[in-house]
């Protein structure tokens, strides 16, 4: 499974093995279970909140950030779950092509990084909702939704195809094991057969002074809510604070697994990508709950569509 290059005496990997999750070897058909059942909630959820954004034009123009939500996290679960599974199941499932472990560092990253700045936005907006409320409407138009995470989008996106190319523009030879469950930056670069420390201080840098950016940024905007709602005194300001109190454990939760793994690029075994896996696996499932299933605009509009649906049903079944 290699190809002839144009030296003589070395062949180019063309598929690598995924090693997967420390422990999960050991009862692979219970980690199997418990995986689809965590994918299955993830996507059954997000599947539900992005057919009510679409469908209800009603929704207020802030609740299509938390559609972008859902599809990110349906897609980010998508990237790896799968695989890993397959993994569980058989040896062959932890083989991935060097094109598919090319494909997946970009989705992953692309979809991973794009959430980070979804994030901030979100912040941002709760900001608006909460300290600046008669400013809020003309801020946050349905147009100006639309723009901030189509701008999001774009600038990931070129962001994550630099970042695949500089990694697949090293010569792999030879050792194709790779410590981690799916594709990633830093264990695939261990493999290159060349000095990859100006590139691991590139990567570092790089996405550390984003993550730190967007994480400084919720902050910020978290402490003006926080701020605001302790000088309301009111039931409506215990909730808002309520909120915040879960959406920052979730951003914690999304943000510091990635810290631990970049910030030791070269830490190995299959121990080195258990944080990822809060990241990859936990927060795309926790985060229909915290941010869409507690708004209430998103809970009447999933109920309109749960009404519609029994009433559709005993229609459908006295047909003929």
């Amino acid at each position: 499974m290699a190809s002839e290059t144009e030296y003589p005496n070395q062949t180019m990997v063309s598929y690598f093995f995924l090693e997967g999750l420390m422990y999960t070897a050991e009862h692979p058909s219970l980690f199997f279970l418990l995986f689809l059942l965590i994918y299955s909630v993830t996507m059954t959820e997000n599947l539900l909140i992005l057919i009510r954004v679409g469908s209800d034009c009603h929704l207020c123009s802030p609740i299509h950030f938390l559609g972008h939500l859902s599809f990110l996290d349906a897609c980010l679960s998508t990237v790896t779950m799968p695989k890993v599974m397959a993994g569980l199941l058989t040896l062959y499932g932890k083989v991935i092509s060097s094109e598919g472990c090319a494909v997946q560092i970009y989705c992953f990253h692309f979809l991973a990084s794009t959430e980070c700045f979804l994030y901030t936005v979100m912040a941002y907006d709760s900001y608006l909702a909460i300290c600046q409320p008669l400013h809020y409407p003309v801020a946050m138009k349905r147009q100006m939704c639309a723009g901030l995470a189509g701008i999001t989008w774009a600038i990931r996106a070129i962001h994550s195809a630099i970042h695949t190319s500089l990694t697949f523009r090293l010569l792999y030879y030879g050792p194709h094991h790779v410590a981690y469950f799916f594709c990633d930056k830093p264990p695939v670069l261990k493999l290159a057969c060349a000095n990859t420390t100006n590139k691991e201080i590139i990567m570092l840098a790089n996405i550390g002074i984003v993550a730190a950016g967007c994480l400084i940024l919720i902050f910020i905007s978290y402490l003006f809510i926080v701020a605001s709602v302790l000088r309301t005194h009111t039931a409506e300001g215990q909730r808002a604070f309520s909120t915040c109190t879960a959406h920052l454990t979730v951003v914690l939760l999304y943000y510091m697994p990635p810290v631990c793994i970049y910030l030791q690029p070269r830490s190995s075994g299959a121990g080195a990508g258990a944080p990822a896996v809060f990241y990859t696996m936990v927060t795309p499932m926790l985060n229909p709950f915290i941010y869409t299933l507690r708004n209430k605009e998103v809970k009447r509009a999933l109920g309109r569509l749960l009404c519609q649906a029994s009433r559709e049903s005993p229609a459908g079944s006295q047909a003929p």
